[in-house]
């Protein structure tokens, strides 16, 4: 279980990454959008593509940078989601997945977007 502080620093970390995507043209389309267990940070549009994000917070980089945290298995999880999210929306749009690491040193934040961070694999 995450602790007050950690989430408190999570959801800001999201507020920062929506602000960095608007800045950039993205539209925003969900923000926490669940499927059964699964949850996606946000959901955009981008172009000619439909763009899930996670986003990754931290306070220090002691332990590596906050996109090292996203593991396989939260891949497979964000796949999955983004299935349920085209075929239940009945979209048409190539699919990418990109992670926005937000860093807090001190009182101030670095934001880190990798576009196309990970992709569907065919097992």
């Amino acid at each position: 279980m995450k602790s007050k502080n950690s989430h408190i620093l999570g959801v800001e970390g999201e507020k920062i990454a929506k602000k960095h995507l608007l800045e950039k043209g993205y539209i925003i389309l969900q923000e926490n959008w669940r499927y059964k267990k699964y949850e996606v940070d946000l959901i955009a549009s981008f172009k000619d593509l439909l763009v899930i994000v996670e986003v990754k917070t931290r306070s220090s980089a002691e332990f590596g940078d906050p996109e090292l945290f996203v593991t396989k298995q939260k891949q497979r999880f964000l796949i999955a989601a983004a299935n349920e999210y085209l075929v239940s929306n009945n979209i048409d749009l190539e699919c990418r997945f990109d992670i926005i690491s937000v860093l807090q040193l001190n009182n101030t934040f670095s934001v880190k977007h990798l576009e196309g961070a990970f992709y569907p694999s065919l097992k």
